[in-house]
Formats: C-alpha cells, sequence, structure tokens
C-alpha cells in the first residue's frame, strides 16, 4: 500500500519536478506529454500535506485558506502564444465529487471520451471562463483557462497525453483504500466543507466521520444487509458521519475498474434520521431528472449523459432511505447503473 510524506507543518507552494513530487502526494500525479505547438509546461509547484491545525484570521493565503486543512495538491501551467492555462490535481475526498466535474458546477457540461476508460468533462468554472475536468484513477485533474482560448480538441490532447509522473507508484496507488488515502479519514478533526455531492440535494454541516476499510467496512456493510459487491465493485471502505444533532448515516464505497477508477458510492440512513432528505430537490446543477420504479420501489434518477453518467438515484424503503451516486466513465451507462440500483434495493431491503 502507498505511503505518502507528510510535512511537519504547513508551507507555501514549493516548485518541485512532478516524479519528485510524487512522494508527497495522497493521489496518482499526472504529467502531460502531449501540448499544442505553440504551448510549453511552467514548472509545477505542490502545496505539500500537513495536519489540520486551528485556523487563524493570518491564515489566509493561498497555502490554508482559513480552514487550518493542509491538503497536498500540485499545480502547473500551461502556456502559449497569448494564452495560458492552470491544471491543478489532488484527491477530492472531503464528499463525494459533485457529477464527477465539482468545478464545472451550475455550468452546461459536454463528456468526450478520452480512452477506453475515461472522460473528459467540458464547461465554464465559477469565472465563467471555460474549464475541463477528469478524475483519472481517482485523482481529480482540472484544468482552468485563464488567458486566450483553447480549443476542445486542444484540452483533449492535453489530457489523453497525461502520463503518471512516476509509475512505480500507480500499483501501490490503486492497492490502497480510500480510508487510507483520505485526509478527513486520518483526520478527524479537520475543519468540515460543506459542498454538493451530486444533482440531488443532500448536504452534511459539521460532523463526526469514522472511516474503515478491510474487516470493518465488510461489518459496516453487513449491519445494513449491503452486498460485498456492488456493480461488479468490490467494497473498498465505509464511514459513519454523525452530525451535532445526532443524525447519522453510513456510507459505503465501492471501487474497481481500470486503476481504480470506478465508484459506487451508496449513503444510507433509517428513515428521517440523517441528513437526507426524501424525496430530493434538484440542485442547481443542470442535470436530466426522472422518476421510475425498481423493485417495487420508488425512486427519483438523475444524470449528466446517459453514455458515461455520472448518476445519482434517492430512494426510501420501510426501513432505510438512501442515495446511489456513481462516477462518469465508459461504460458506465444507464443500464449498468440501474443494474447496481437493483443489486442495492434488492439486499438493504432485506
Amino acid at each position: 500500500m502507498w505511503e505518502h510524506q507528510i510535512a511537519p507543518a504547513s508551507a507555501n507552494w514549493e516548485t518541485l519536478e512532478p516524479a519528485d513530487a510524487q512522494a508527497w502526494c495522497n493521489f496518482v500525479l499526472w504529467t502531460p506529454t502531449a501540448l499544442p505547438a505553440d504551448c510549453a509546461v511552467i514548472p509545477g509547484t505542490l502545496s505539500k500535506e500537513s495536519a489540520p491545525v486551528p485556523p487563524t484570521e493570518q491564515d489566509i493565503d493561498e497555502r490554508l485558506p482559513r480552514d487550518g486543512n493542509g491538503l497536498a495538491s500540485y499545480r502547473f501551467e500551461i502556456a502559449g502564444s497569448g494564452r495560458r492555462a492552470r491544471v491543478k490535481q489532488f484527491l477530492y475526498d472531503w464528499a463525494f465529487p459533485a457529477m464527477d466535474h465539482p468545478s464545472l458546477w451550475k455550468s452546461r457540461t459536454r463528456a468526450q471520451q478520452l480512452d477506453a476508460h475515461h472522460v473528459l468533462w467540458l464547461g465554464t468554472d465559477f469565472r465563467g471562463k471555460p474549464a475541463a475536468s477528469a478524475r483519472i484513477a481517482r485523482t481529480t485533474i482540472e484544468l482552468s483557462v485563464l488567458e486566450g482560448d483553447f480549443s476542445a480538441e486542444e484540452l483533449h490532447t492535453i489530457y489523453a497525453g497525461l502520463q503518471p509522473a512516476d509509475p512505480a507508484a500507480i500499483s501501490q496507488l490503486v492497492a490502497t483504500p480510500f480510508a487510507r488515502l483520505s485526509y478527513w479519514a486520518r483526520y478527524p478533526t479537520a475543519a468540515q466543507v460543506v459542498v454538493p455531492v451530486g444533482m440531488l440535494t443532500f448536504r452534511r454541516g459539521q460532523h463526526a466521520s469514522y472511516w474503515h476499510d478491510g474487516d470493518a467496512a465488510q461489518q459496516q456493510a453487513k449491519l445494513w444487509h449491503a452486498p460485498e459487491l456492488l456493480g461488479g465493485l468490490p467494497l473498498d471502505s465505509a464511514a459513519e458521519f454523525t452530525d451535532s444533532r445526532g443524525r447519522t448515516e453510513v456510507e459505503l464505497l465501492f471501487t474497481g475498474g481500470h486503476n481504480r477508477g470506478v465508484e459506487l458510492r451508496a449513503v444510507l440512513q433509517r428513515p428521517g434520521a440523517g441528513n437526507l432528505l426524501v424525496p430530493a430537490a434538484p440542485e442547481p446543477h443542470p442535470a436530466t431528472h426522472e422518476e421510475l420504479i425498481v423493485r417495487g420501489v420508488s425512486v427519483q434518477l438523475s444524470w449528466i449523459d446517459e453514455r458515461y453518467g455520472p448518476y445519482q438515484a434517492v430512494f426510501s424503503l420501510n426501513t432505510v432511505e438512501g442515495t446511489l451516486l456513481s462516477t462518469s466513465g465508459v461504460g458506465l451507462d444507464r443500464r449498468w447503473f440501474v443494474a447496481a440500483l437493483n443489486e442495492l434495493l434488492g439486499d438493504v431491503g432485506q
């Protein structure tokens, strides 16, 4: 399994070659090998992980934006004639990454197939600038255009040419459960970040979380009669979340596929006892919404692209309420997701 280095205290961004930066990252670090003809890569900078500290008024730089959390991330810029783009990489682990492209929130997005496994999402960022996002081997890779223009074809070329900065590290990272990589799983006192997680509303406020992998995760799943395999994906990790009002949900992560990049995440609660409201209101991000019946259960179903996902379902049984979310990717279509939902409802409904 992978063990990355951790800084003893927070520090500013440090210029470092990707191959050297990988040792400090809890995610697979990627480096570009194909660029538009007029472009070159500006040396990248690393933000090293450090333990959370109480936030202060002085923590207002880019390294610790007031919350005191010291997350690992890496960024570099691509610059050409009158144009420039920034690429940032990190493990999105404070919540399920909304729509698999959280940086494009509220913009109308479109998917391009990158290779036999992954898709690239194109849209606009919070500044209204053209942007792109992909999740590859669990790494979130976000690109924002800072100056000038990059065509969709050029963005596709950049992402399709990404290669591991340290090929020897990828197999170790892929073999490591999410609960061993996540900052919030390893630092329960880290400040919470309240964000959307999908196309149907579910958000947590301040809470305590307890993460497990291995036998402990399997035991958590058994308490809810959840399967050990869902949509062809084995159980990776499990967590229990409890807020200040005592409201509790359990989260089950199922991962697998190429470089463990395919994920299903089930959030389960006793009726009315957690933060999921059923029925769930749509989030403002453009998506398609439908109601259907699965195993005799009324389900709210939402998605972005019917071919690639991502999908989200919200449901209510006699003893369980829940939501199921998926990543996006080649082959992760409606048929696959509904089949996984059918499996889940058949088990937790016992």
